[in-house]
């Protein structure tokens, strides 16, 4: 059933706000709950804006040198130094660059381990919450460390493109661990779905590969050395763990944040004569296909979140809503796409906009195989009635297109600057 109020809102910016524009309905047994509008929502309205309750950047993000708050995952470095490194010209230089928002001056490190935090509120801000419980102090760099084992074994079991992290589990824990009411946060959490057991098993099949039953024993072996509690003792046993694992690939949401895409925004936004628009636009475009040629696709920093209000939208191929961070740190902001009548669902797509272009067999397929459920929104019962049975030849050029979209080879290539 659909969470109380005051935990389901409890982490939106304006609680009151967000309470008095939308509602989370239980809808069946088979779709869960489903987030619904109160009021009327116009296009291009702002219908919430939440922080998660935990979020953590990817571990190979992290390695490639994509510098991010660790704890609002705020870009750290500035658009310039951005655009170097991704560019490979150590000596470009940025028009405007007033307009980077990056405020060097006010980062702060943790004075025992050296994590960088994008301002002293953020840095308490994760002393208080879980930082108190990882921070590994002299320790960051040393492979022996039981928590650098659990990230090392991490890294070697899930290559990029990453959708999920062992270090969200870690610090579901370690929020559990400092919190003076323990079972507070044991019940926040409770609130994002779960799954039956063989439905668990496909989730962690999907995001550990083929070789995991013997992945998915080894990195609980190591969470357990490193993180045990007696509070949390249900998430230490083999099923326990195999649980959290898949509510962290069922709810994870993906994160990104970027000075240079700010720095952009903040170009386009200026009022500029014709000729000095059109050289600076020119000049955005060279850069970004340096970029593509330097290191492909992977522009932003990187991480997941787990949001409490943000879980209960359902997927549609035609969605009414889309998330987004705006403000370059881990808040999301969920804006409407159409607008939305009082009692109408409020959707997000899982997929793309590529992939929501494909047929109703493909879309359904990529929707089994990552999400386990199979789609039934106004565009697939649509398109039900229609020949939807694509030639040898559309499936193997689809297939191929959604090989061409994985960033796999570009991230090779990224290796090298490691």
């Amino acid at each position: 059933m659909a969470a109380p109020v005051d935990d389901m809102f409890s982490f939106c910016v304006d609680p009151g706000k967000a309470a008095a524009g939308v509602e989370v309905r239980f809808i069946d047994n088979i779709k869960g709950k489903g987030l619904f509008a109160k009021r009327s929502i116009k296009k291009g309205d702002s219908i919430f804006v939440e922080r998660p309750l935990i979020s953590a950047q990817f571990l190979w993000n992290s390695l490639y040198k994509y510098r991010a708050c660790e704890y609002c995952l705020r870009a750290l470095e500035t658009a310039e130094e951005n655009a170097r490194r991704l560019s490979g010209n150590p000596g470009l230089s940025l028009p405007h660059p007033e307009l980077c928002r990056v405020r060097s001056e006010l980062h702060q490190a943790c004075p025992q381990c050296q994590v960088m935090y994008c301002s002293s509120e953020c840095r308490q801000a994760a002393a208080d919450q879980y930082h108190r419980v990882l921070c590994l102090g002299p320790s960051q760099e040393d492979p022996d460390h039981p928590i650098n084992k659990l990230k090392d074994a991490w890294r070697s079991m899930h290559y990029p493109p990453e959708t999920s992290s062992i270090m969200l589990m870690a610090r579901m824990v370690a929020v559990v661990k400092q919190a003076k009411d323990k079972a507070h946060w044991q019940k926040l959490f409770s609130h994002f779905c779960s799954r039956a057991a063989v439905e668990e098993e496909e989730i962690v099949h999907k995001l550990l590969g083929e070789k995991f039953r013997g992945q998915l024993a080894l990195l609980h072996s190591l969470f357990k050395a490193a993180l045990y509690d007696d509070h949390l003792s249900r998430w230490f046993v083999p099923e326990g763990f195999r649980s959290l694992f898949a509510l962290v690939g069922t709810n994870g949401q993906g994160i990104g944040t970027s000075s240079l895409s700010q720095w952009v925004h903040a170009c386009d936004a200026l009022e500029l004569p014709a000729q000095e628009r059109e050289q600076l636009d020119s000049f955005i475009d060279q850069l970004y296909k340096d970029i593509e040629k330097a290191t492909g696709d992977f522009l932003n920093c990187e991480g997941s979140g787990l949001f409490l209000l943000q879980s209960s939208c359902n997927h549609s191929c035609v969605p009414n809503a889309e998330a987004s961070f705006p403000d370059n740190n881990f808040l999301l902001q969920l804006s409407a796409l159409s607008d939305i009548n009082p009692g109408e669902e409020i959707c997000i797509s899982y997929l793309d906009c590529c992939q929501r272009e494909r047929s109703r067999h493909s879309r359904h397929k990529i929707l089994r195989e990552n999400y386990l459920f199979v789609c039934s929104c106004p565009k697939c019962i649509s398109q039900m009635d229609e020949l939807d049975v694509t030639s040898d030849e559309e499936e193997e050029e689809e297939e191929g297109e959604a090989e061409g979209e994985t960033e796999g080879d570009e991230m090779e290539d990224e290796m090298t600057d490691v």
